[in-house]
């Protein structure tokens, strides 16, 4: 059976060093806001090309403190893609502003800048843009589009490390990126965490507190705040598996560059542009017969995913809250299906892979 994703797989290259800084802070007796944060943050700041970098506990954290250091008027509306992962939508929300929903491009996944003029009203505060599966939106023309109507613009880039468009990395194109470390992301903690990384002092500090009970001086409170701090522990396994994240980014684009070799031409594949480097976080193909297609794969032992099944206004959860048909976001959560694509994962594996989608029956060739 291939996995679609191995996480002892994964980390086994990087035990030894995984145990040595879990002895290191075990041993140190400081667990909150040591060395390893603040030795993380300064050198994901510099991966990232930023120049500060304020960890926290989780991505979503990152995105809800990150709008809330905003300090919007209360119901703003915020621009977001239509088919994003619900938690760039619960962070606007929790944040106490409205969501409104923009359809993505049909090829790439992300938010598509030409729809972004028929979404603004007198309302519209920001845009929070999500970099799915790896790939940059087009962010030149989404900065300019901010530009242009004095919006703020906050990345999602929970499945972007590492990712450029126009030469320039996802995180620094507004005033805020955030990221989650959720263990499956191409740099990935061994349990939840997360940073927002910003070129702006002022955010910065504010997020320092914030992130703190709204404390950067003990006892002394700034803002209301909240309990989002990354831990010592995850710090350090961050800082290991840093130092090796390029060579994850290149080792699954040379898995994706087996797949777009060897995958049959009527397969809805990821589209590539030359603006753009793509770290694949996922690599997902569209198939109108997907539930079959992947049932097919899963009888030849392979394991699949799908990001993701339901769409957001499609979620009971938001009901009454989101409105309005989006076509696009329900056909990409209908058709969308994860093919494997991981640090733990072989050329032979993907190779395989390929050779049954090659071999697929006729009925379900003919469905695409």
């Amino acid at each position: 059976m291939i996995e679609y994703e191995s996480l002892a797989q994964a980390n086994r290259a990087l035990m030894e060093e995984l145990e040595s800084v879990a002895s290191r802070v075990i041993r140190s007796g400081w667990y909150i806001l040591g060395n390893e944060v603040s030795s993380f943050e300064a050198e994901f700041a510099a991966f990232a090309q930023s120049k500060h970098c304020v960890s926290v506990a989780n991505g979503l954290d990152a995105l809800i403190l990150s709008i809330e250091a905003l300090d919007l008027p209360k119901g703003s509306e915020i621009i977001v893609a239509s088919n994003t992962y619900i938690a760039t939508i619960l962070a606007i929300l929790r944040a106490g502003h409205k969501p409104v929903l923009v359809e993505p491009e049909r090829e790439t996944f992300n938010i598509d800048p030409e729809r972004l003029s028929a979404a603004i009203t007198r309302h519209t505060q920001a845009i929070c843009v999500t970099h799915l599966f790896g790939k940059a939106c087009r962010m030149t023309e989404i900065a300019a589009f901010a530009s242009e109507h004095g919006l703020k613009v906050i990345e999602d880039c929970a499945q972007s490390h590492g990712a450029r468009y126009d030469g320039k990395l996802t995180g620094t194109f507004g005033i805020a990126g955030c990221f989650s470390f959720y263990p499956t992301k191409n740099l990935g903690a061994l349990g939840d965490a997360g940073a927002i990384v910003t070129d702006d002092d002022e955010f910065a500090d504010r997020l320092r507190h914030m992130r703190n009970y709204g404390s950067k001086k003990k006892y002394e409170n700034v803002y209301v705040g909240v309990n989002s701090r990354l831990d010592e522990m995850q710090a350090a396994f961050l800082r290991v598996k840093l130092r090796y994240l390029d060579q994850v980014t290149e080792h699954k684009r040379a898995l994706a560059g087996i797949y777009f070799a060897n995958l049959p031409n009527w397969l809805a594949q990821p589209l590539r542009r030359p603006a753009e480097y793509d770290v694949f976080h996922i690599f997902g193909i569209r198939h109108p017969a997907r539930d079959e297609l992947r049932q097919w794969l899963l009888d030849n032992g392979v394991k699949t995913e799908i990001h993701y099944p339901i769409a957001p206004h499609r979620q009971k959860a938001m009901q009454g809250i989101l409105s309005g048909d989006y076509p696009i976001a329900d056909e990409l959560h209908a058709t969308e299906l994860s093919l494997p694509i991981s640090a733990g994962h072989s050329s032979d594996e993907i190779e395989r892979v390929c050779s049954l989608l090659a071999a697929l029956p006729e009925k379900l060739k003919l469905a695409a």
